[in-house]
């Protein structure tokens, strides 16, 4: 015979700062709690009294009260002084984020359950003695598989077990929705698992039947007196039972899967007594799929965080490491894409001894695709030689190739400086660089052709300027200027133009680093929209 233990005196479910539960017995009276050592109940808590509340039986009732403590007694959210305790009501000290507790009556809770399950002759010892504690067990178990099971289909087994010990039905079915039709997540009968094939009832029938009952139903049939037409359940079946899985954060509530258990014996109504039971038992399995799909998408998201974290420390390591900051040419270089990866890019390197040449490239777009032509442009222009004429070849080359294969288009400034100091560039589309003279006023470099891959007949030619020692080149991205404000005005051109004229005396470290320092300041952390690229060229003889 099977006991249930029945608490004959009032308990407090303690429920700690960090969500852990204990079970407090109140063994004898006035039951004190506070913070000092000797309360029957410590509150862990600086912020309680040392003597906070106590607990005494008057006339029959519990009476809880609060012995004049800095912060209060609150029950149920209300403050009190004294107050009879209900089962159930919850016990708080003033404070947040601290203990709280749930007054219990005595054997209140096995007593519900005891109703609930139908169980009878409940004596001191809380003995059980009909048929229906096989139904507990069922439940306590499905609560044992939440609590303790890493496997959704273990827990979903569990489920389905417990709805055939419940219902006594011969054989239990879950199935999921996918697209159109219904899977088979799990087959079970009492001895075991069952082969998905044992599901006789054609799935696209239980789906029409779930879309126009979409609650719980039960079927019985006869087939001695039915006709398996008029039903689309009566294969040799006496009863099913159907309960709707539906995911419970969309409304309407969507379906998501059914429980369907059936039996060839017996022809009785399965859910009867037992419908909510099932209906909980639906909407745990519901709240694991839902569990497990909202994980599935987590890990899925971290999965593509991760690669694109991948992505953008391949595509930062594929930036100069390092710019010349000595001899006859000196650079300074920034890039930061608005997102992962991004679409700009600039490169410096040596093409001869007497030969530099630098790029700075914006393709249209943002993310993954972007970042992909950046790469193809960064590599085509690996092949430039001392000919200023190989900028335009390379150009053209790219030009089109992206037309031929349909790709993004994008803007590029290239340029090839010699030791004599000649500066020859083609501008592809991209924002005019900024010629600044040592000491002098600044001005654009505007001789610019079509964007690489816009339009068909686009014509490419190659610039020139010379240098003076000291002169700088500040080649920049639409980023740049495009910055915006925490009020959505962007910093300009004009902007640019200005911090460059107050730093003109300045060597290309300290130009390149306060253009930065004028965006950032402009920005005031906002979020970007655009990547954003810079570099500053100097001339020195």
């Amino acid at each position: 015979m099977a006991s249930l233990e029945i608490t004959r005196t009032p308990a407090f479910m303690v429920t700690d700062p960090e969500g852990n539960r204990s079970r407090q017995q109140v063994q004898e009276f006035p039951f004190t709690l506070g913070r000092q050592a000797g309360n029957h109940l410590l509150l862990r808590d600086a912020r309680a009294s040392r003597h906070h509340a106590r607990l005494n039986i008057e006339e029959g009732e519990y009476v809880l009260e609060d012995l004049q403590s800095r912060h209060g007694v609150f029950v149920n959210g209300d403050r009190i002084d004294r107050k009879a305790l209900q089962d159930g009501d919850r016990v708080e000290f003033g404070f947040p984020d601290s203990v709280s507790l749930v007054f219990e009556r005595p054997g209140s809770r096995f007593v519900e359950i005891a109703d609930q399950f139908g169980t009878t002759d409940v004596g001191d010892r809380g003995s059980t003695t009909n048929g229906n504690l096989p139904r507990l067990r069922a439940v306590l178990e499905v609560a044992r598989a939440l609590q303790t099971s890493f496997s959704i289909d273990a827990i979903l087994n569990a489920v389905l077990d417990a709805a055939l010990s419940l219902t006594h039905a011969e054989r239990g079915f879950l199935l999921l929705k996918k697209d159109d039709s219904l899977e088979v997540h799990s087959a079970r009968s009492k001895s075991g698992p069952l082969p998905e094939e044992d599901l006789a009832v054609p799935r696209n029938l239980i789906l029409q039947e779930l879309e126009h009952r979409p609650q719980t139903f039960s079927m019985q049939f006869d087939p001695e007196r039915e006709s398996p037409s008029r039903s689309v359940f009566a294969l040799e079946l006496r009863s099913v039972v159907c309960i709707p899985l539906v995911r419970l954060q969309t409304s309407p509530l969507e379906t998501i899967g059914v429980l369907y258990l059936d039996s060839r014996i017996e022809a009785r109504d399965l859910a009867s007594g037992n419908q909510e039971l099932l209906e909980t038992l639906a909407i745990e399995a519901s709240t694991v799929l839902e569990n497990a799909r909202l994980l599935e998408q987590d890990r899925a998201r971290q999965v593509v965080h991760e690669e694109l974290s991948l992505a953008r420390n391949i595509q930062q390591s594929l930036l100069p490491a390092t710019l010349p900051d000595t001899g006859w040419l000196r650079a300074a270089g920034y890039s930061m894409p608005s997102r992962e990866v991004g679409g700009d890019y600039y490169d410096v390197f040596r093409v001869a001894a007497d030969y530099w040449a630098a790029v700075v490239a914006d393709v249209a777009g943002k993310g993954v695709s972007a970042a992909l032509g950046a790469s193809l442009l960064q590599g085509a222009f690996l092949g430039i030689d001392t000919r200023p004429e190989s900028l335009r070849h390379t150009v053209e080359r790219l030009h089109a190739f992206f037309k031929e294969r349909g790709q993004k288009h994008a803007t590029v400034l290239c340029a090839l400086i010699d030791k004599h100091g000649n500066f020859h560039y083609v501008n592809a589309g991209h924002c005019a660089p900024f010629l600044v003279p040592l000491n002098g006023a600044p001005d654009t470099l505007d001789d610019a052709s079509s964007a690489v891959g816009l339009v068909d007949d686009a014509a490419f030619h190659t610039g020139h300027c010379f240098l003076e020692s000291g002169d700088r080149v500040v080649i920049y991205s639409d980023g740049l200027t495009d910055a915006q404000d925490p009020a959505g005005e962007f910093f300009g051109k004009r902007r640019l133009k200005e911090v460059i004229a107050a730093h003109a005396d300045c060597p290309c470290a300290q130009l390149h680093q306060a253009i930065l320092d004028a965006v950032e300041d402009f920005t005031a952390g906002r979020e970007q929209t655009d990547d954003l690229t810079l570099l500053v060229l100097e001339y020195v003889s």
